[in-house]
């Protein structure tokens, strides 16, 4: 240990000399990445502990593409890494978690614009998962955390890129990984793993020099303002093996473009849900007629923009909500397409206080209002 302590701090001291006697910035044309985490299992409710019987690790490999900025969204974001991540996920409980496999995209954005040989990078990341284990009334009761083999995989990474040679790179960091299907199935409180890693990017040389000789900016706002209108459906169920219920959304709202890469958001939000039309008939012993089938939010929200591609967090709050079988603060955390044309792609989890209630699944359009 104290010769591993000694060489280690010998590295540090000289490691910038190093990296000034090899060529840092150079084209490869892709990256492989192995990488090894190990963490623990955050106990969100203590209803769970008992699933907690040690320490997991998370096996990954990654396939990722570099970025040269010939695209404005490119420039934007600091010209980021794009690619797919494969893990394998021990989550130290073999008999009632098991084991998990991901499949995710994701995108890794430098936080500081000029290359340095030691950059701050944040991965976002999402994707879908399969655990070998979820919940079963006769061979598995106790894992109240899953109940399905197929779940969402979310991700968030901060790391370091670590120059050791052109082609060379060490990447320690800090890791969140999440697991749930968005009560598609009950039970569902999700894994949580916060983690470290240490990963080593490998880069496969490439002999051409892309020449950038135009910069597509087809991703620029057209208008500073927007509106946004769309409707999604989603699934949840109301208990343990009960049948499937539907949820219903129609969401119109103001967008603001800060600049291209940041926009805020207000607007009005009208739900429709089987599962509500059960807490009104419990409440008020008969059921529901006409508007009173309904729930309504008015919401404010933030997305980060990359490309056509935008991540937006939203917070709400119910205004006509005559039941008030959940908080009523109503939240999401989604993932939207922007196409050329104005169509919009919608994939969100709706969640009361950070109690998942259902994924989305939506379409709708954007509407330019004025122009920039």
């Amino acid at each position: 240990m104290k010769n591993f302590i000694k060489y280690f701090i010998i590295f540090i001291i000289n490691w910038q000399s190093f990296f000034s006697q090899n060529d840092l910035f150079h084209q490869p044309k892709w990256f492989i990445k192995p990488i090894i985490k190990a963490g623990f299992i955050m106990v969100h409710r203590s209803t769970i502990g008992h699933l907690v019987k040690g320490y997991p690790i998370i096996y990954e490999l990654d396939v990722v593409k570099p970025t040269y900025g010939n695209k404005l969204w490119q420039l934007e974001n600091n010209k980021p890494d794009i690619g797919i991540s494969f893990q394998f996920i021990d989550f130290k409980n073999p008999s009632q978690l098991g084991y998990g496999y991901t499949f995710a995209p994701f995108v890794e954005i430098p936080l500081n614009v000029k290359p340095k040989a030691s950059r701050l990078i944040i991965r976002i990341c999402w994707g879908v998962s399969y655990l070998t284990k979820k919940f079963d009334i006769n061979e598995n009761q106790k894992n109240i955390a899953i109940g399905s083999h197929v779940n969402s995989f979310v991700q968030f990474k901060w790391f370091w890129h670590l120059q050791l040679s052109k082609n060379l790179r060490f990447e320690p960091g800090i890791t969140f990984s999440h697991n749930s299907n968005g009560k598609a199935k009950n039970p569902n409180l999700g894994l949580n793993i916060l983690s470290l890693n240490a990963g080593l990017n490998i880069a496969l040389p490439s002999k051409k020099i892309k020449t950038i000789t135009k910069i597509d900016s087809s991703t620029q706002v057209k208008s500073k303002n927007e509106l946004v209108t769309y409707a999604a459906i989603g699934f949840n169920q109301r208990n343990i093996n009960s049948p499937e219920l539907k949820t219903y959304l129609v969401s119109v709202a103001y967008q603001r473009n800060i600049r291209n890469t940041h926009k805020f958001c207000s607007g009005i939000e009208l739900f429709y849900d089987d599962n509500y039309q059960t807490d009104y008939e419990n409440v008020f012993l008969k059921q529901a007629q006409g508007i009173d089938k309904v729930r309504m939010s008015a919401k404010f929200g933030y997305s980060y923009n990359i490309g056509r591609v935008s991540i937006p967090i939203e917070i709400g709050y119910y205004f006509f909500d005559l039941a008030k079988p959940d908080a009523p603060i109503v939240s999401r955390l989604a993932i939207r397409y922007y196409s050329k044309c104005g169509i919009v792609g919608h994939f969100g989890l709706r969640t009361h206080f950070a109690v998942a209630y259902n994924f989305e699944y939506g379409i709708g359009y954007r509407l330019y209002l004025g122009k920039k």
